[in-house]
C-alpha cells in the first residue's frame, strides 16, 4: 500500500516502514506525527478515496541537508561574496497508512449574560458625540477665489 502526501509544499510517495526526509517539522526524536494532507492512497493499480485519511509517522531525527554555496563575483571590481546555507530537515519513518483523521471536539459555547449588552449600550449613549472633521478647501477653489 502506498500514499501520496504533501508536507512542506512538496509531495512524497510513501509506503509503510519507509524513511523519508522532509522539511523541518516540530517535535523530538521518537515523537509521532500525523500527515493529514493525503492526496492519494493506492494498492497496486487500485486507488482508494483519500478524503479524511491520514498517514502516521515517527520522527527518527532532526538533521541538516547538504551545504549549498552561494558565490557572487564581479570581474575587475574586487567584489567577491561567499555564503553557505544548510536547510533544516526531519527524518520520518512511516508507521501506518490510511487511518481515519481524528475529529476535533466541538467546543461547548457558554451562555452569554443578558446584562452585559445593556451595560455596553448605556455606555455608548452616555459617551459624547465625536467632533466633526475639519475640511480643507481644494486648490482649484482657492485659486479661482484669488483671481476674482
Amino acid at each position: 500500500m502506498f500514499a501520496l502526501v504533501r508536507t512542506g509544499g512538496k509531495q512524497y510517495r510513501v509506503a509503510a516502514d519507509q524513511k523519508i526526509v522532509v522539511d523541518r517539522l516540530d517535535g523530538e526524536a521518537g515523537d509521532t506525527v500525523t500527515l493529514g494532507d493525503v492526496l492519494l492512497i493506492g494498492e497496486g493499480s487500485e486507488l482508494k478515496p483519500a478524503a479524511g485519511q491520514v498517514v502516521s509517522a515517527e520522527i527518527v531525527g532532526q538533521t541538516k541537508s547538504d551545504k549549498v554555496v552561494v558565490f557572487k563575483k564581479k570581474r575587475r571590481h574586487n567584489y567577491r561574496r561567499k555564503q553557505g546555507h544548510r536547510q533544516q530537515m526531519t527524518v520520518l519513518k512511516i508507521l501506518a497508512i490510511g487511518g481515519e483523521a481524528p475529529k476535533k471536539a466541538a467546543k461547548a459555547k457558554a451562555p452569554k449574560a443578558e446584562a452585559a449588552p445593556a451595560v455596553e449600550a448605556a455606555a455608548v449613549e452616555a459617551a459624547p458625540a465625536p467632533a466633526p472633521k475639519k475640511t480643507r478647501a481644494k486648490k482649484a477653489d482657492t485659486a479661482a477665489g484669488a483671481t476674482e
